[in-house]
């Protein structure tokens, strides 16, 4: 049977391919895509998933979250993903529109199921926080990283936005499975890649022009020779979980760190003595993954 799903997003170029890979996958029941402020401000991110679901014909609820983090104030990603936070493409009119129950409340009316989080995780803590646990089968996360970070030297973005959310979330008791950037540095879409993309006709040609604006971004800034698909990773796991090696580990998140908010201790040898809260991805097969994705937005097309 296919896994139920809530995909709690900030789209952001690689939320909107994992949109598609969550839509796309027999194994996945999309049951809802709720925003959360991260990549850039809650109103831009609920319209990209808006573009992308009414480009690829997707219909389930779309609603909108949490507009800042649990404390502090929201800090965006325009120097990667741009001024619309999915800038490259150029999408037509929208055939879906947004429900007016909160992310939340939306999370709670499809459980039992899966969540997904692949922007910061304030929908979430505020969901545990509301309406506990008994009801989440696992958390699945992209966020974090087994070594160096991506916006200070050891903090990844989604969680360095809001780490007092993610420290709830970690802390929950819930099933957590983190994908860090020490995995999704490895799903690189190489120009072969955005080729395949574009050869799949229009919702292609897109997913071709986002990973170009993606690319060129990613260069500038990191000196990314092609760019990491970061969020599809995590909905990888679901699809087929050995596509994404984990551990048990425990994980720490940073919260007063002078140089380390937002960074993810993860004791890969049980070096705190703190039992395990999390199953941590450390490998990924990079090629199968690729089949995956552009299977799906075939699927799609």
């Amino acid at each position: 049977m296919p896994t139920p799903v809530v995909l709690d997003c900030d789209p952001g170029h690689d939320d909107a391919i994992a949109i598609l890979l969550a839509a796309g996958s027999p194994e996945i029941d999309l049951r809802a895509i709720t925003t959360v402020a991260a990549n850039q401000t809650l109103g831009k991110v609920t319209l990209n998933a808006q573009r992308i679901c009414s480009a690829a014909g997707i219909s389930v609820p779309i609603a909108r979250g949490c507009a800042r983090p649990l404390v502090r104030p929201l800090y965006v990603a325009e120097d990667i993903h741009g001024e619309s936070g999915m800038d490259g493409p150029a999408f037509g009119a929208l055939t879906v529109d947004v429900v007016e129950d909160h992310a939340i409340d939306v999370m709670h009316a499809n459980m039992p199921a899966t969540l997904v989080a692949t922007g910061a995780l304030t929908n979430v803590a505020m969901y545990l926080q509301r309406y506990g646990t008994s009801a989440v089968r696992e958390i699945v996360l992209m966020g974090g990283s087994t070594g160096r970070g991506n916006t200070t030297p050891y903090a990844e973005f989604n969680i360095y936005v809001d780490p007092e959310a993610a420290a709830i979330v970690f802390g929950s008791g819930v099933p957590v499975t983190m994908v860090g950037l020490n995995v999704t540095h490895r799903a690189l879409v190489t120009p072969e890649v955005v080729a395949r993309l574009h050869a799949l006709g229009p919702l292609g040609r897109i997913c071709g022009e986002l990973m170009t604006f993606f690319a060129a971004t990613y260069r500038e800034v990191f000196g990314f020779e092609a760019p990491p698909l970061h969020d599809p990773v995590a909905v990888a796991r679901v699809i087929d979980p050995s596509l994404v090696t984990c551990v048990d580990a425990f994980v720490g998140i940073e919260t007063t760190g002078t140089f380390t908010r937002g960074a993810t201790v993860v004791d890969l040898h049980g070096r705190t003595g703190e039992p395990p809260n999390a199953r941590v991805a450390v490998g990924l097969d990079v090629e199968r993954f690729f089949e995956v994705v552009v299977e799906a937005v075939k699927a799609l097309s």
